[in-house]
């Protein structure tokens, strides 16, 4: 190896690392963050279903309680109506 091709290589890289530094002088800029109208109100809303929970128990607890009272009934063919129709939304 060659050592005055490793130094006049290293020089090359020392010039352009100067140049860098040098680009890099905006010491007294600050960075900001502003959000706007449409983001504040979306950190609202992702709050807001933050703090509900998963399960609408006003919704349920009627099916729950048919459910464990034996009264529950399924119609096979609603069923399968529905279940055609979600495949169908999902093609």
């Amino acid at each position: 190896m060659r050592i005055e091709a490793y130094s006049q290589v290293q020089k090359v890289y020392e010039a352009k690392k100067a140049v860098k530094t040098q680009a890099r002088g905006n010491a007294g800029a600050s960075d900001k963050l502003l959000i706007s109208g449409i983001g504040r109100d979306i950190q609202v809303a992702k709050q807001a279903l933050a703090g509900a929970g998963d399960i609408r128990e006003d919704v349920t607890a009627s099916i729950k309680s048919r459910i464990q009272s034996g009264t529950y009934d399924v119609s096979a063919e609603s069923f399968a109506d529905k279940l055609l129709q979600k495949f169908e939304e999902m093609r």
